[in-house]
């Protein structure tokens, strides 16, 4: 199959995986580090899980913000694949300074892989896309997009056994310097592929701007200046209109990003005006899908972590012990009736549904003093009334199941692939568009299941099975192939050559402000008492994108047929 496609499509998805190794392992344990207390074998930094969730949506708004600024760079200045080696290095020493355990270099680090993920992502996505414009190949760009998105997923689902391992058996600081190691990796492997494939560089062309195109110094007095405002504006707004500092200064920042490819579409040329209206439409749609799906790095984090029963069985221990990845944590009496941290009495039983993770965080083993948050007459009876019930329970890693997603992306995308090349072999292939509206579809769907563990685990009442993890992320997964890279080959298909790369950062643009909402509504998640209804919610907003974008499909449908007659 691969002999089909363009020689460098090999190493771009190489890069793109080491890459995606580094961003994803961070992600993976992202949330964890941020609060995980000084009651844990490792620190973190002791976060609220509500404004963990902030932070962890501000980070994901903003690192997908910025390729639409890496796009224009490239567009404009630098080229493609300059601008993946400068965003490549940033990135590779911000993950490298995550391992230094101070506020200082937490908040530098995070700055430098937000401009770097800039610089690289739009762009070696664009590379992919020129790539497929010539007649030999053009008819695989949706195949060479699922490959593509195959090689992110290779490296997503590998990080998080490397993660585990290494901030189990040494610590938060080795696992940031793993992501560090691994982005430079992928800049070795996308030097020497540049050697070797002469295709690359030749599709490495900055096309010239037009006459009334905007130059890069009026851009950065008429829009970047306005962002700093704007931000500030909105961080300085008293009383936190939508609810935090953060996504205030986010929504306001935004807001002249919106207006300035607004203008774009309003000074465009007939032939490029409908392409570029589609192509913003889709982009306000798919926000919603990107609100849900990374809630994946906080929601269901906190739901893995808390809420499902993550003992080890016999077979599992053995294997994750042999890696050093198990977690233990101390079991209680069964007839002990220990004291929460807000004075509520917790009856505590033997088994994996009750201990002490049930409503602190996860002690480590051989513990000897009482926690500051259960009384002493407990902890007395505790120690002197019936210790034989005192034990050990192995857990697995919650960062693991930041695994379950890529291994499905890698199970499931031939078998995609394959499938639409049966119904083109049959000229029954759906559009691109239609793919991306089954896509939010069956997002929804996957939203449908959380409900039903919600219910099924009695709200948390009982440890929920881990069957109901693979669960949503099976189904969710399909959702994504159907929608994510058809999103990538979306833009490289309508986008004018001349702004390619800058219309693929408003794709990201608009991941930007789905992944900000998805903080917004995983801050929730402590709000909602009945967790069902916290899904139900994810599952109504997802539901009116769908609607949007299959009312949009026929029109949709006529622009790329238009476009496509006049290439």
């Amino acid at each position: 199959m691969l002999k089909k496609h363009p020689s460098g499509l090999m190493v771009l998805f190489f890069t793109e995986m080491w890459e995606r190794f580094g961003f994803y392992l961070l992600l993976g344990i992202f949330s964890l580090y941020m609060i995980a207390g000084n009651g844990e074998k490792f620190p973190g930094l002791g976060f609220s899980e509500s404004y963990a969730a902030d932070i962890y949506g501000s980070y994901l708004a903003l690192v997908y913000l910025t390729p639409f600024f890496g796009g224009m760079l490239a567009d404009r200045l630098l080229g493609y694949r300059k601008s993946i080696y400068i965003g490549g290095f940033l990135m590779g020493l911000g993950y490298l300074g995550l391992a230094i355990p101070t506020m200082t270099f937490f908040y530098l680090s995070l700055f430098l892989i937000i401009l770097g993920n800039g610089l690289f992502k739009p762009n070696i996505s664009v590379l992919v896309g020129k790539l497929y414009e010539t007649e030999e190949h053009k008819h695989l760009k949706d195949s060479g997009f699922n490959i593509f998105y195959m090689g992110i997923n290779l490296g997503a689902f590998a990080c998080n056994f490397v993660a585990a391992y290494l901030r189990i058996k040494y610590g938060w600081g080795w696992a940031f310097a793993a992501a560090g190691i691994g982005m430079f990796l992928g800049l070795i492997w996308f030097f020497i592929g540049n050697l070797r494939t002469p295709n690359l560089k030749a599709v490495d062309k900055i096309s010239p701007p037009r006459p009334d195109d905007m130059p890069v110094s009026q851009i950065v007095l008429k829009l970047f200046l306005p962002i700093v405002v704007f931000a500030s504006i909105g961080w300085l707004i008293p009383d936190n209109v939508f609810g935090s500092d953060s996504t205030d200064a986010f929504i306001m920042l935004s807001l002249p990003v919106i207006y300035f490819y607004l203008n774009i579409w309003r000074k465009a040329d007939k032939e490029e005006k409908e392409p570029i209206a589609a192509l913003l439409s889709v982009f306000a749609v798919v926000i919603i899908f990107w609100a849900i799906f990374h809630q994946n790095g906080s929601a269901l984090t906190y739901w893995a972590k808390n809420y499902t029963d993550r003992e080890a069985g016999p077979a599992m221990v053995k294997v994750l012990s042999g890696a050093g990845m198990v977690e233990e944590v101390s079991t209680v009496p069964r007839s002990v009736t220990v004291t929460g941290p807000h004075g509520e009495a917790l009856e505590t039983k033997m088994g994996p549904s009750y201990y002490f993770d049930n409503y602190k965080n996860e002690l480590p083993t051989g513990v000897t003093e009482k926690p500051d948050d259960v009384q002493q007459s407990d902890w007395d009876q505790l120690v002197e009334g019936d210790r034989g019930n005192y034990g050990i329970l192995q857990l697995w890693p919650t960062e693991l199941q930041a695994s379950i997603n890529p291994f499905f992306i890698i199970i499931f995308t031939p078998l995609v692939v394959s499938f639409f090349n049966f119904l083109r072999k049959q000229k029954k292939e759906p559009t691109t568009p239609t793919k991306i509206g089954f896509g939010l579809l069956i997002t929804a769907l996957s939203m449908l299941v959380m409900v039903v563990a919600a219910v099924v685990s009695g709200n948390g009442t009982s440890k929920a099975s881990t069957a109901w993890l693979f669960g949503v992320y099976s189904v969710i997964t399909v959702g994504e192939l159907f929608l994510s890279p058809m999103g990538l080959s979306f833009v490289s298909k309508l986008s004018p050559k001349r702004i390619a790369a800058l219309m693929m950062g408003g794709w990201f643009l608009s991941t930007s402000i789905g992944n900000k909402l998805s903080g917004v509504l995983s801050g929730l998640w402590t709000s909602f008492d009945n967790k069902a209804w916290f899904f139900v919610t994810n599952m109504g907003l997802t539901m009116i994108a769908v609607v949007g974008i299959f009312i949009m499909l026929p029109w949709l449908r006529r622009v790329v047929d238009n476009h496509h007659s006049s290439q």
